[in-house]
């Protein structure tokens, strides 16, 4: 049995944390291990959580407070040697610059579509 990929999921709104549990589900593709999923509310666990080790992506929403995802994608590029993927949550399309500049491995705007959160994800892990 394949050991499930950890998916950490930064948001201060419950509502998103949901959302994309959710629309990723438990096996969003049939060549990846399960999903065991992390959602954290605050910047100050998702930095515990990502200094575990244990993290093999993690989705951070930009729009969170007080902390935004970009930021705290940033300093996670900033400061882990060996960063797993990050995919940040961005409040609109025209966001991607910020998003480039946090480093992350991907950008996916608000509102959530399905299919796009899907293919970032995947697309994270197999690389």
């Amino acid at each position: 049995m394949t050991t499930p990929f950890t998916v950490l999921v930064y948001s201060d709104n419950h509502a998103t944390r949901r959302r994309v549990v959710t629309v990723l589900g438990r096996r969003p593709a049939a060549d990846l291990p399960e999903f065991d999923f992390l959602e954290i509310a605050t910047p100050a666990m998702v930095m515990q959580r990502m200094d575990s080790g244990e993290v093999d992506v993690a989705i951070l929403d930009g729009e969170a407070t007080p902390a935004g995802g970009m930021g705290i994608a940033k300093q996670l590029k900033d400061e882990i040697a060996g960063c797993p993927p990050l995919i940040v949550l961005t409040g609109r399309p025209t966001d991607d610059w910020l998003a480039r500049w946090s480093r992350a491995d991907a950008a996916v705007p608000h509102p959530l579509e399905p299919a796009a959160l899907t293919a970032a994800v995947i697309g994270a892990l197999r690389r």
